[in-house]
């Protein structure tokens, strides 16, 4: 239960931290600018308020998961950190005597308190409701853009992940004790799941038995993964990929294997929608999703910006009805309307090829007809016969015994007259200039808050690591605004 939550804490040593935690730490001016109680009203009916032993507070809890975006760590490494880091003690609202929690309780939260709770919105909800509080949002403008997350589980067979992970932690303990290769057992032979299991086991067990290295912050990690990972596949030995992970295309040569997160950002650079989908789906379609996200926080939006994308006639449509400036250059393959199957094949601006419906990518295309001669040009986009005869949607779209699988689109040079107009003008090209300020913060997702690898599987983790991770950054993003208008 979580009765009595909201008691003072009266620890006689509390007075340390005006000490140890100055003014200008960031988890003291985090504490300091988000009153954290929405997380309790929030997720209390989650909870049995007069029965059972008492519960951590949810907003504790909640702020465990936050420093895990904010400083990219390991459930096991959050919770040693706030063993003796002070400035983590304070933000936890614990006194500095008090004892942490075990880490399966993170495991035990996510999964038991965060279902259906929409934490993605709320916590965008929450900082764009900080921003305008504060009155550091004045523009009416929203850049778009979406940025690719790969799965934690890669479609490698089971073996060769586990492989690949213990090799890590072998070479992290090398460039510390190279005398470990004699006291590391030897590698298994077999080509067996089970025997790799078995040696991935042993290397945690002789690793731990060293102090020595155990204790060192880069092999620590390191083995931390391993561990989890193990405790993964110990679980399911049939594991393989990530259940809801699909394969996207980032070019017409390279793909990934996770998620993608639709984003909307305004012009002062906070992150006001996102959307959280598998990797095979393609960006135009959530355009107007965040854009009603985005107006939804208490956003002004007169101008959208994005790339080639978000240029597909509905959108056009759309942002005409709603009176928005839709700033998104024309791509003759995503604005040409009226083509066959338009629910069934996508357009992947990226590899600038279509994909079916089973998320095959076509593999060449071809134009056909000539400019200006009274027909208009088409493109013909071919897929892989063999790949066709397999698919579990071939009734329908592939027809027996056919010897090739085309998909053919019509150019329509005139569909679009205002839009290219505008794309022309310069306002166009002077608003378009601040499409780089999304590139940037999807930089500093990936790079500074480990967005770029999906710390759990299935989509409901990816969603949960997109909502602490934007939320960190939107609050990162506030403070620095709120120190240049001082």
């Amino acid at each position: 239960m979580i009765s009595n939550q909201e008691t003072l804490n009266l620890s006689p040593f509390m007075a340390i931290y005006d000490i140890v935690v100055p003014k200008d730490n960031q988890l003291r001016q985090i504490n300091d600018l988000v009153d954290f109680t929405f997380v309790y009203e929030e997720l209390k009916n989650k909870y049995c308020l007069d029965n059972g032993r008492n519960a951590v507070s949810p907003i504790r809890m909640f702020k465990y998961l936050l420093l895990k975006a904010i400083f990219e760590l390991s459930d096991i490494d959050v919770v040693e950190r706030s063993k003796y880091d002070m400035s983590f003690k304070y933000f936890l609202d614990m006194a500095p005597e008090d004892s942490v929690i075990d880490p399966s309780s993170l495991t035990k939260f996510r999964r038991l308190r965060l279902q259906d709770v929409g934490l993605l919105d709320l916590l965008i909800q929450k900082t764009v409701e900080i921003a305008l509080d504060k009155k550091i949002i004045t523009s009416k403008t929203i850049i778009v853009d979406a940025t690719h997350t790969k799965s934690r589980y890669n479609p490698k067979a089971p073996i060769e992940f586990l492989m690949e992970k213990s090799k890590n932690v072998r070479k992290s303990v090398y460039k510390i004790d190279e005398s470990m290769k004699e006291k590391f057992p030897a590698k298994t032979t077999s080509n067996e799941v089970k025997d790799e299991l078995a040696y991935c086991e042993k290397i945690i067990l002789t690793i731990e038995k060293e102090a020595h290295l155990v204790n060192i912050p880069a092999v620590r990690e390191k083995l931390n993964i391993l561990k989890e990972v193990v405790e993964d596949y110990t679980e399911q030995l049939d594991y393989s990929a990530d259940p809801d992970a699909r394969v996207g295309h980032k070019t017409e040569d390279s793909s990934f294997f996770g998620y993608k997160t639709h984003i909307a950002m305004n012009d002062e650079r906070i992150i006001t929608a996102a959307i959280v989908t598998t990797g095979e789906q393609s960006d135009g379609k959530y355009l107007q999703e965040l854009i009603e996200k985005s107006q939804a926080t208490g956003m002004e939006i007169e101008t959208v910006l994005g790339d080639t994308a978000y240029s597909e006639k509905n959108n056009i449509h759309y942002a005409k009805e709603k009176k928005l400036q839709l700033v998104s250059k024309l791509n003759p393959q995503i604005t040409q309307g009226g083509r066959a199957k338009e629910d069934e094949f996508e357009f992947n601006k990226d590899a600038g090829m279509y994909v079916c419906k089973a998320g095959l990518m076509a593999i060449r295309k071809a134009r056909q007809g000539k400019k200006n001669v009274g027909k208009n040009q088409r493109d013909i986009y071919y897929f892989d016969i063999k790949k066709c005869q397999a698919c579990p949607f071939r009734e329908g779209c592939y027809k027996d015994g056919a010897k090739s699988k085309t998909y053919s689109v019509t150019i329509k040079s005139t569909e679009h007259k205002d839009q290219e107009a505008f794309q022309n003008s310069d306002e166009f090209k002077e608003k378009a200039k601040s499409r780089y300020k999304i590139e940037a913060k999807n930089s500093e997702l990936k790079h500074r808050h480990g967005y770029d690898v999906a710390t759990s599987a299935g989509l409901f983790g990816m969603q949960l690591q997109g909502a602490m991770a934007i939320f960190a950054v939107n609050l990162k993003r506030i403070r620095t605004l709120m120190k240049e208008s001082e």
